[in-house]
């Protein structure tokens, strides 16, 4: 039967891509076997109840390959019908070019960058470790399940696989299954073009337990995964040799990999694989009587888990409450009250803040979990009292994700797919050019990871320029559904924590200063939640001129205005932590603060000012920083490029020339 379905993956996936004009059948005509046996035989899950907790999760990492687990889906029974097969690649089909999440149920992940797919699923499986650890009790092993992979050379080239690689292996996740699709082809040909490394010794210094196999055997990867199972402490790869495009004539060729196969080869092929020519789509009787007898034997067994998962329940009443909440993804009650409060007068950066509000709320919200590239004493994002998760000890809270920032933010979005966590991870903001990736995925799933960045500008002082961030501020902005939060003191850092464990549709970006700030005396937790608010209003009429600023520079902003005001202007100071909620703001709102379209405005940031002239209109002036830092102390910087009081206030009086 392993063969028969096979041959129908390979059918479908054919036909797809040559309707379609479009797509990659070489992958899924060469996987085809692995496919059908994990699918068939291996896999714990059901097409009827597709986000049942403790399934099992299959990632396609060689996203590419789409056409592929559109077949599986529409084989064994998930709401895929053939129709959207049909329509594989179309505008508004449920069968995109790389697999969507949430597009259609059955989907893990969105996978296409190679290697995301990959790292997401050592996100998983740690998952999978740390609930088994918080919920699991004797006789209720309600959290046991296993995560698979298919991964090509490609997503085995990628630098963000290399990093996920070693921290899964480091943490002895042994439940994660990947199997290597080592067809030794990419577009350009051959791999032997650029890899040539030796795979398998590669895994085993990584701490995985490495097997090669016949990727076309049936027997051979069944015997492959019962022997990565018996394996617990190590994660597993299964090098699987195949041949792409497997039983067509362009088998073996790259040219398979990225275009369709024509007509007069998937005749071929069909021909070769006992397929009918003639038909399009074609799933012989026995194939769907199979799939409709599974899907039985399927329910049952999620059923026997809801059984079990009721005597839990019923065992621990306030577990099951917690549980209940958390894949809810609802937030503790009233969180306002645990916030820390911070002494009128104080100063500090916002990074300090940030720490303490975030034990404060860890304290409160317990699936609050996440860590840093190896940069925690400086990020001040360490859970205290937490512990840390390690190999066989999954209890901790705090992850240590070593030097490793790409990897970092595609785990965190596994996290998050898995559910049962809400996941943060911190860097620098510098780096955050090396998280891009996971950064924009997590945007396009909607998932609510929060991206702690410290060292937000020049400020950051003697380090220098290279670790001075000056565009990466304004770029997160441009990513869609990221909310880029940049707090003025420790006041707006706490809304800011409220406003990223709130928004559960999309990621946070949290920009915080190594350098202290004031508490600013009218500073709002409230006024982060709509993205600015005016931080300091004038007492009578209209303003003669209105200050946009975010983070450090409310204080300079503040500042200058009373220079200002010292030669009779009338300045409102308008504090905008978050553009994007402030942009979606309604127009009655925004107008009341920025003015009518006379009114002088005047943006602050010591960044790349690009994004702020569409609030300033056309005779405003945007003070930033256009070009790369110095090396020095950062009161020494900020008088060199010009942030000071004294220099804002003399750019805005020669610009209005006041």
């Amino acid at each position: 039967m392993i063969s028969t379905i096979a041959h129908t993956i390979r059918g479908l996936a054919a036909d797809m891509v040559e309707k379609a004009n479009s797509g990659h059948p070489g992958m899924p005509l060469g996987t085809a076997e692995l496919a059908a046996v994990l699918y068939s035989e291996i896999l714990r899950h059901d097409p009827a109840a597709p986000n049942w907790p403790d399934r099992d999760r299959f990632i396609l990492s060689a996203g590419h390959g789409s056409a592929l687990l559109y077949s599986l889906l529409h084989l064994t029974g998930y709401e895929l019908p053939m129709e959207e097969l049909k329509r594989f690649r179309q505008l508004g089909s449920k069968t995109a070019g790389h697999p969507e999440y949430g597009a259609a149920p059955g989907i893990e992940t969105t996978t296409g960058p190679l290697g995301q797919g990959f790292a997401n699923a050592v996100g998983m499986a740690l998952a999978e470790r740390m609930l088994a650890a918080r919920f699991n009790r004797p006789g209720y092993e309600i959290v046991n399940h296993y995560t698979y992979v298919i991964a090509g050379d490609g997503c085995l080239m990628e630098g963000v696989t290399a990093e996920a690689s070693s921290l899964a292996g480091h943490l002895g996740l042994g439940k994660l299954i990947v199997f290597y699709d080592d067809n030794c082809i990419t577009i350009e040909g051959s791999t032997e073009l650029a890899f040539s490394e030796n795979v398998a010794e590669r895994y085993a210094g990584y701490g995985w337990h490495v097997q090669k196999i016949d990727g076309h055997d049936p027997e051979q990867i069944r015997q492959a995964v019962a022997e990565a199972k018996a394996m617990t402490t190590k994660p597993s790869l299964i090098i699987a040799k195949t041949e792409i495009a497997k039983h067509s004539p362009l088998a073996g060729s790259h040219k398979s990999h990225g275009a369709p196969l024509g007509k007069e080869n998937i005749a071929t092929l069909k021909e070769a694989i006992g397929l009918p020519v003639d038909k399009e789509f074609y799933v012989p009787e026995e194939v769907a009587a199979h799939f409709a007898a599974k899907q039985k034997e399927w329910a049952e067994k999620r059923a026997n888990w809801e059984q079990l998962f009721a005597g839990w329940a019923k065992n621990n009443p306030d577990l099951h409450k917690e549980w209940q909440r958390i894949f809810r993804r609802e937030l503790p009650a009233d969180l306002e009250s645990c916030l820390p409060e911070f002494a009128e007068g104080s100063a500090a950066a916002t990074r300090d803040s940030g720490g303490k509000i975030l034990n404060a709320l860890a304290a409160r919200v317990p699936e609050l979990t996440g860590g840093s590239a190896d940069l925690a004493p400086s990020t001040k994002t360490y859970i205290e009292g937490a512990g840390a998760v390690k190999a066989g000890d999954y209890n901790g809270r705090n992850l240590h994700f070593g030097v490793r920032e790409h990897a970092m933010g595609a785990v965190l979005n596994g996290l998050s797919l898995h559910g049962g966590f809400r996941v943060f991870g911190s860097t620098f903001l510098v780096f955050a050019d090396y998280m891009r990736p996971p950064i924009r995925l997590a945007a396009m799933m909607k998932q609510p990871v929060v991206f702690v960045f410290t060292h937000d500008s020049f400020y950051v002082g003697e380090d220098g320029p290279t670790h001075q961030p000056v565009e990466h501020l304004e770029s997160l902005r441009l990513i869609p559904g990221l909310q880029t939060i940049r707090p003025a003191d420790a006041r707006e850092t706490a809304g800011a924590w409220l406003q990223a464990l709130r928004k559960t549709d999309g990621p946070t970006a949290m920009i915080l200063t190594r350098q202290k700030l004031p508490l600013l005396s009218d500073s709002s937790i409230d006024g982060v939640a709509r993205g600015g608010y005016a931080i300091r209003e004038v007492t009578d009429g209209n303003p003669d001129l209105v200050i946009l600023a975010s983070g450090s520079e409310v204080s300079l902003a503040l500042a200058a205005a009373d220079l200002l005001a010292a030669d009779g202007k009338k300045v409102r100071v308008v504090s905008v932590p978050c553009r994007e909620l402030f942009l979606g703001q309604d127009p009655d709102y925004l107008s009341g603060l920025l003015g009518d379209t006379g009114t002088p405005r005047v943006a602050i940031e010591a960044g790349s000012g690009c994004g702020w002239y569409r609030l300033i209109g056309e005779d405003g002036l945007v003070i930033s920083m256009e070009r790369f830092g110095e090396s020095g102390p950062a009161e020494d910087l900020a008088a060199h490029f010009g942030f000071t009081p004294d220099a804002v206030a003399a750019k805005i009086k020669n610009h209005f020339q006041w």
